[in-house]
């Protein structure tokens, strides 16, 4: 059953819903749900301001039954976690090894564990490593079941907050409770909406709610009912009010006495409801005829909104549908004497206050209207009387006392969607007190609150009282600050909205919607659908702004809204948390379904792990809460949820295993049992109650006999640390559950994240011990015991109990065992960094500190209770039988020196070692043992004594000590105040660090002198040097030779070292740059060393070595391509680095001699390996930088004849030159022949096809050059002949042709000969072809790929741009300077012509060429003619249209003058305007009849002009009017006389213009007087 209980300050409503039945109700149902209805309605006593103590708390404690619960839900199983690798491994770490770094072990080779010859690396860095445990130190991502998560979408059946999530195959599922538990007011209903009561009353068509619900209907009547449903007074009867026509608005006082209604008609009756006989206060509509300056509402306007202001209840505001606002303020008048009422307008404009000349007003109309009532805290704003009105437009806050005045005001937002409907709503928050101070503000009370709607767009305000000023006014009334404060954008229009309590909205949208809103947040929360409950609404806006709508000339007014919406405000409203509805037929209220509502729903429909998961997510506080009625408190949230998630819990385990276990059974299913096991263990870790965990609910499952189901779902919980602490029974059956089933690591893992102080350490000792689960054993040993020595002693054990074994042990023990003993390393690296092993947090300093003191005992004592001697027969024992000192150190030591040094290296890094922990000692005297004492004293000088009293020869091989060795040399320049060796020492060191064993250590060893020496300086340094050469040790080497000036030997050792032979380039720009200082005989050792080693010089990098002695050795250019021998592939590179550089030389100091020698070389290599770009090259050549004897054979040999030819013109070989190209062009007709004739006969045609337009482009691009160097020779050639005279032109044509004109004949004849060759052999094949087209036998593909007409109109295209460039050459422009080579092109034509017939006395076979040349010729003259008379049409229109605007003149911006300010023409500029218009027009009269009688033969000077209004200057930016004349026939008006109009469109009186320019020659402002240079003041 469901019980709801309203707290007292949620109102005086208890409205108890009763829980619904499926069944078919009867008439005794329906008896008893009318009963129950008007319990619902028992009124409480209340504050009369309507608003007690605020706490968000909206809904009740419901108590939950534990029975009859259906069906579980049922999910997949939780997958199983993935099992960890065992092995320890090393991640390479440059940074120093401090409070959480990185640790590693890796495994060994031989019996040892870790093998560095077997690094792939290049080089091992022992001492750049980080040990690291098979843990993770931050916790693994594990599967876990999730929780159920809500999503942001909502049906008309759905709540948003039960909308879980699914894979999209199926609909979201709907909530099983009703989001608002809506109740019908049945006797209500039934007095209203009755065929009896609508013939009575009338329709209901506005509802108020305060201490009684109130109905205005459509006769004017007021109906007045109690919470129980009675009704208790009629209003307006036999009064006025019924002939006042509907009541349109309705009001309750803040007291609950009087009732506020407003009419159709434009009247406002008040009622008290103790005396409703007669009207309290009568407004009528005001006759503005008559009564011009009185304020009101005109007749027949209807009021659609009306309230009370503050307390009093002879205040009011009320608004009506044409956009105006009132306030009314009635004073006390006699028994017998009506009360007179002022009334002041707040917003809007009388309708005939409109003058003609303003602009159009756009329609507008209160769209939503609503005073500040007041909360029971006092608020600044309260006694203003504020009220809050939307319009189309904006939204206007007016406060009415103790004036009208307006104190906000807001534009329609931007984001409102255009052409959407016009809607809007809005409500006020008041201020009232709050049971704990606000977290933020620190307030008791609450802020009042606006709550506005526009569309779809909801914003809500804070409205703060701005800190008065030491200069206020006593009596001023107090600023008020309005502060937007959320906003959020719905998917439809809103048409209501509402305040349920302090923090939560109920929203109303156009399709009847109800969304419930979080106001902090801006979260939907739930939602549901009205369109059952038929909402009432009415048309009350479109008849007044349709034209809003309507009116498109407007843009920004056409982009508003699309339609006008119905109103719902009169139908919509909230009280004490209660929504209340006014339906067409019904009316109904509702509250907000609270948490225990919507538990007990999932728990009756069978969803217990959603509810218990639900419950959860209410008790975090991850769910919504104010929304559901759960306060914000934490102590006051987990207090009310608690109880019921316990019982929730324990009913869902009773029914699993008790009721529907024979179920689960037989279907075998384990999801859900898993699932239900996720959903308890989150909620009882939120309610931090482990106990009801371990001991309730394990035991259930424990009874049924499937525990495992719920230790594995425990373990992501404890992983994550959410889980620390487990009961004993509970550990026991956990270890034995996973080791059952082989899952060690797992188990393992688990261990290392529980607290040890409950478990049972001999149990799990033992099995640690058994399975090698020594992370585990470690961790339980240190934490539970504060001990971390005994257990190091064991892995010693294990690891010297692997050198001991004999050879039939199994493998794969061998190799777990010897992988457990390895994390001592990883071990020791953690306790002495002071972390925990393995998860890596931070130990406590004290036992930090102790931990690594016995430690450091161990170890670094001479003797150890827990060490062992070592005994003859463990490798590398001093004497045989004899007991060695330090056992425990030789022992790991054997076992693995590397990985127990490079431990150390990180241990040093700590801060512990850098002296005596006096302090401790100090501090805990008398508690500390002699080994923890001992420990607190040793430091690095101490530790490295030690080291190198332990790992000397011949007890340690050099495999060893060379670790050693690194070891002491890395640590000394990092600590040189904490360690001191003598300089023997270091010497044995140095020495021993460049005789390393294997060359996988030869890079560590050369680091690690680079280290000692940057600190340590031996006494002879050269000595050394031939040590650290057969070392290879070649930074140390280049670091010494720089140090000591050997710059020669610097460079050989560059040389020496081939992993970095890039440092050769930079050695030799360092050592021959200007600014290194070296002496002469330095420079030339350096340069000694380059010839040596001339060949390692260029085979390093050819490109920079040819780049590096460019700069600072040109002159061993010859010794370096000398070296190359007949390398001709690198010589041609090293040229071209050092002739063509990417980018300009450092230094130039180049022999010309050897530059032409290698450009000569150079232009030879190109042509074997860079033919195509030898023209190019040699076209950049100057004069005499290469003989043409010593490269012509090379060019001809490689085909490259046009730069064989470029290099003969520059010679001045003009005539071989074109001999020789002519000579190619014949030879390139030859193969182009040949290559046609055997196209058919070719196995590949596509590959002929592409050789053939490769040899037609050779021709064009030849042909081309040709052209190039007969133009060069004819502009040479212009300039030593004379210039002929006619008559002696023509007896030239006859004469002989010069060299140039015989250049272009030859030219000319080899390109006519080639096209006309090919292209006779071309069109013969063509017609065969065309002959055999019907024999398919005959077809050839050869057709297909071989483009006959392409080579011919390619050929033709090269013959046409010779005879073009001759052509242009010959006929150039006549001017003194150049004299006309007509003659030229037709003597060259000539001979061309006289040679062609020699060599074919019929000119057919040239006819086709030349055809096509000249009919081009002819063609693009065509195209010129065309073209000059399309420019000379458009030139015409262009210079018409120019003229035309010319002509029209300007307009001034005005009509007044810009000086004066007097008009110049229009209404109100005087008598004379007319008069001079007259007398202008009579003049023009008589000068036309003068021009006809005349007939000039030029133009008028009218006609010049133009026909504008204005005689135009010469300036084009001035126009002077000539409407006036005589200026002395004018009265005073018109003394101003002519007007001046300039291109910036202003207008000046003459007289005007000449005053502001300060012309006081001028005489009253004639026109004649003025001059051309006027210029408008206003633009200069």
């Amino acid at each position: 059953m469901s019980a709801a209980k309203d707290e007292a300050e949620d109102g005086p409503l208890e409205l108890n819903n009763e829980r619904t039945v499926k069944d078919e109700k009867t008439s005794q149902d329906d008896e008893n749900e009318r009963t129950q209805e008007e319990e619902l309605l028992t009124p409480k006593l209340s504050k009369p301001n309507g608003f007690e103590e605020e706490d968000d708390s909206l809904g009740s404690n419901n108590e939950v039954e534990s029975e009859d619960f259906g069906p579980l839900q049922t999910s997949s199983p939780v997958p199983e976690r993935p099992s960890s690798a065992d092995e320890s491994f090393s991640i390479p770490d440059d940074t120093p090894s401090l409070q959480g770094s990185i640790e590693s072990s890796s495994p060994g080779r031989g019996g040892r564990i870790s093998s560095y010859g077997r690094s792939p690396t290049p080089s091992l860095r022992p001492f750049d490593k980080r040990f690291q445990a098979r843990l993770s130190p931050s916790p693994l991502n594990s599967p876990r079941a999730s929780s159920p998560a809500f999503l942001n979408v909502h049906s008309r059946q759905s709540s948003l907050a039960f909308s879980i999530q699914n894979d999209g195959s199926a609909e979201s599922p709907q909530a099983p409770w009703e989001v608002v538990r809506w109740t019908k007011l049945r006797k209500m209903t039934g007095e209203a909406f009755s065929e009896v009561g609508k013939r009575k009353f009338g329709r209901p068509t506005c509802i108020a709610i305060a201490a009684s619900i109130v109905l205005g209907t459509s006769k004017g009547i007021i109906l007045v009912f109690d919470y129980n449903q009675n009704l208790k007074s009629i209003i307006g009867l036999g009064t006025k009010a019924v002939e006042s026509g509907s009541v349109t608005s309705i009001s309750i006082s803040a007291d609950h006495s009087t009732i506020a209604g407003g009419h159709a008609s434009g009247s406002i009756f008040t009622w008290e409801a103790a005396r409703p006989a007669k009207p309290f206060l009568h407004i009528p509509p005001i006759d503005r005829s008559r009564a011009p300056n009185a304020d009101g509402h005109t007749l027949d306007v209807a009021i659609l909104h009306i309230g009370f202001l503050g307390m009093r209840h002879t205040a009011l505001a009320s608004a009506n549908d044409k956009g105006m606002a009132f306030s009314h303020l009635a004073t006390r008048g006699m028994a017998v004497v009506a009360r007179p009422v002022k009334t002041t307008r707040i917003l809007g404009r009388y309708p005939d206050k409109a003058s003609v000349a303003d602009r159009q007003r756009k329609p507008s109309s209160v769209l939503a209207f609503s005073p500040l009532p007041l909360g029971n805290a006092e608020h600044a704003a309260d006694p203003l009387g504020l009220v809050a009105m939307l319009t189309p437009y904006l939204l206007v806050v007016v406060s009415t006392t103790p004036i009208a005045q307006t104190q906000y005001k807001a534009p329609r937002p931007k984001e409102v969607a255009a052409h959407g409907a016009m809607t809007a709503a809005l409500a006020w928050f008041p201020s009232v007190k709050l049971k704990k101070k606000d977290p933020i503000t620190l307030e008791t009370s609450s802020r009042v609150k606006l709550v506005y709607c526009w569309s779809n767009i909801v914003t809500v305000l804070d409205v703060l009282e701005v800190e008065p000023s030491a200069s206020r006014v006593k009596d001023e009334p107090p600023s008020l600050q309005f502060k937007p404060r959320n906003r959020w954008k719905a998917e439809e229009a809103i048409v209501g909205v509402q305040w349920l309590s302090r923090s939560v909205l109920a929203v109303l949208t156009i399709t009847q919607q109800l969304v419930i809103l979080e106001d902090n947040t801006m979260v939907v929360t739930d939602s549901s659908d009205l369109i059952q409950k038929h909402v009432y609404h009415a048309d009350l806006f479109s008849g007044q702004l349709n034209q809003l709508v309507d009116q498109l000339e407007d843009e920004d007014v056409a982009a508003m809204h699309g339609v006008v919406a119905d109103a719902f405000y009169m139908s919509f409203r909230a009280y004490k948390g209660r929504l209340f509805l006014l339906g067409y037929t019904e009316i109904s209220f509702g509250t907000l379904s609270n948490w225990a509502d919507r538990l007990l729903a999932l728990m009756e429909e069978g969803s217990h792990i959603t509810a218990v998961q639900l419950a959860t997510s209410y008790y975090s506080g991850e769910a919504n809460k104010v929304a559901v009625g759960l306060p914000d408190d934490d102590t006051m949230r987990h207090n009310l949820v608690q109880e019921k998630l316990s019982e929730m819990i324990s009913a869902s385990l009773r029914y699993t295993f008790n009721e529907n276990r024979a179920v689960q059974q037989r279907n075998g299913d384990q999801g859900q049992l898993e699932e239900l096991a996720s959903a308890c263990i989150k909620a009882c870790i939120s309610m931090e109650d482990t106990d009801f965990l371990f001991e309730d609910v394990y035991n259930y499952y424990q009874d049924g006999d499937v525990e495992g189901v719920f230790l594995e779902s425990i373990e992501p919980y404890i992983v994550d640390d959410e889980i620390s602490v487990i009961s004993p029974v509970v550990i026991k059956d956990l270890v034995g559950h996973y080791t059952a089933q082989g899952l060690n690591a797992r188990i393992e893992e688990m261990i290392c994240h529980l607290d040890s102080r409950t478990m049972d350490i001999d149990q799990i000792t033992t099995l640690c011990k058994r399975n090698h689960l020594y992370d585990a054993l470690l961790y339980v040993w240190n934490q539970a015991l504060n001990d971390y020595t005994t257990i190091l002693t064991d892995l010693l054990d294990l690891a010297e109990h692997q050198y001991n074994s004999q050879s039939d042990v199994d493998p794969a023990l061998a190799e777990l065992a010897l992988t457990s003993a390895s994390k001592v390393f990883p071990y020791l690296s953690y306790i002495l960094t002071g972390r925990i092993y393995p998860t890596g947090k931070d130990l406590p300093d004290d036992s930090a500190s102790l931990a690594k003191a016995e430690i450091y005992h161990i170890f670094f004592s001479g003797s150890s209770r827990e060490g062992r001697p070592v005994i003859q027969g463990s490798p590398r024992s001093p004497k045989p039988g004899s007991t060695a000192s330090f056992p425990n150190l030789r022992r790991i030591l054997n076992f693995d020196a590397p990985s127990f040094l490079s431990m150390l290296n990180e241990a040093f890094e700590d801060s512990f070692l850098n002296g005596p922990q006096d302090q401790m000692a100090n501090e805990k005297t008398g508690r500390l043992t002699e080994e923890q004492k001992f420990g607190l004293s040793v430091n690095r000088q101490w530790i490295v004594s030690i080291l190198l009293e332990v790992m000397t020869p011949p007890n340690y091989e050099s495999d060893d000590t060379i670790y050693l060795d690194m070891f002491i040399a890395r640590n000394l320049p990092k600590f040189p105040q904490f360690i001191l060796l003598p300089g023997h020492v270091l010497h044995r060191v140095l020495i021993g660090l460049c005789q390393y064993p294997t060359n996988e250590v030869a890079d560590d060893c050369q680091l690690s002198v680079e280290y000692l020496l940057s600190m340590y300086q031996p006494p002879d340094l050269t000595s050394l040097i031939p040590l650290f050469s057969k070392a290879r040790f070649y930074r140390v080497l280049k670091s010494i030779y720089k140090q000591e000036h050997q710059y020669a030997e610097l460079l050989k050792t560059c040389f020496e070292d081939y992993e970095n032979q890039n440092a050769i380039f930079d050695c030799i720009g360092d050592c021959l740059k200007t600014s290194a200082g070296l002496s002469e005989k330095q420079v030339s050792d350096v340069r000694g060393v380059i010839v040596e080693h001339a060949y390692d010089l260029v085979a390093a990098h050819v490109n920079r070595a040819a780049s590096i002695i460019d700069i600072y050795a040109p002159e061993l250019h010859s010794v370096l391509l000398d070296t190359l021998g007949d390398d001709d592939g690198a010589r041609f590179q090293y040229l071209q680095t050092i002739l063509e550089p990417s980018t300009p030389k450092a230094e130039a100091g180049q022999s010309a001699g050897h530059q032409r020698d290698f450009i000569e070389l150079y232009v030879r290599l190109m042509c074997d390996f860079d033919r195509s770009h030898v023209s190019k090259y040699v076209e950049q050549l100057k004069s005499g930088d290469l003989r043409l004897e010593e490269v012509l054979p090379a060019l001809e040999d490689s085909g490259v004849v046009d730069a064989a030819v470029v290099l003969m013109a520059r010679e001045g070989k003009v005539r071989e030159a074109i001999d020789r190209l002519t000579h190619h062009l014949i030879a390139l007709e030859s193969a182009l022949l040949g290559l046609i004739d055997g196209v058919n006969e070719s196995p590949d045609v596509g590959n002929t096809a592409e050789a053939g337009q490769d040899l037609i482009a050779s021709v064009q691009r030849y042909a081309r050059v040709g052209i190039w160097l007969c133009q060069g020779q004819t502009k040479a050639a212009e300039q030593s002949k004379p210039v002929l005279s006619r008559a002696k032109s023509a007896k030239s044509l006859h004469n002989a042709l010069s060299s140039d004109e015989e250049l272009w004949l030859d030219l000319i004849d080899a390109v006519v000969a080639v096209t006309k060759d090919v292209t006779e052999v071309l069109e013969r094949q063509d017609r065969v072809a065309g002959l055999g087209e019907n024999d398919t036998s005959q077809q050839d593909s050869s057709s297909i790929n071989f483009d006959s007409s392409k080579m011919i109109t390619d050929l033709r295209t090269t013959v046409q741009e010779t005879f073009t460039a001759l052509l242009a050459t010959t006929s150039a422009p006549h001017n003194q300077n150049a004299r006309r080579t007509d003659v030229s092109f037709l003597r060259i034509l000539r001979a061309f012509l006289d040679r062609a017939s020699l060599s074919s006395p019929s000119l057919s076979n040239l006819r086709a060429v030349l055809g096509a040349i000249f009919s081009t010729y002819s063609y693009e003259e065509s195209l010129l003619s065309l073209a000059n008379r399309l420019l000379d049409k458009d030139l015409f229109v262009h210079v018409t249209e120019a003229d035309t605007l010319r002509r029209r003149g300007w307009r001034p911006l005005g009509q007044v003058c810009e000086g004066c300010g007097k008009r110049v023409w229009g209404p109100g500029a005087g008598g004379y305007v007319w008069d001079a218009w007259q007398k202008s027009k009579e003049d023009r009269e008589i000068a036309q009849q003068l021009e006809i009688e005349k007939r000039p033969p030029r133009a008028s000077p009218r006609d010049e002009s133009g026909k504008g209004k204005g005689i135009t200057r010469n300036d084009g930016n001035m126009a002077i009017s000539d409407s006036s004349t005589d200026n002395g026939n004018r009265g005073e008006d018109d003394e101003n006389g002519s007007v001046v109009i300039f291109s910036c469109r202003h207008m000046f009186h003459c007289v005007c213009l000449v005053k502001m320019q300060d012309r006081g020659n001028r005489d009253n402002g004639q026109t004649g007087g003025l001059a051309p240079d006027l210029m408008c003041p206003l633009e200069t």
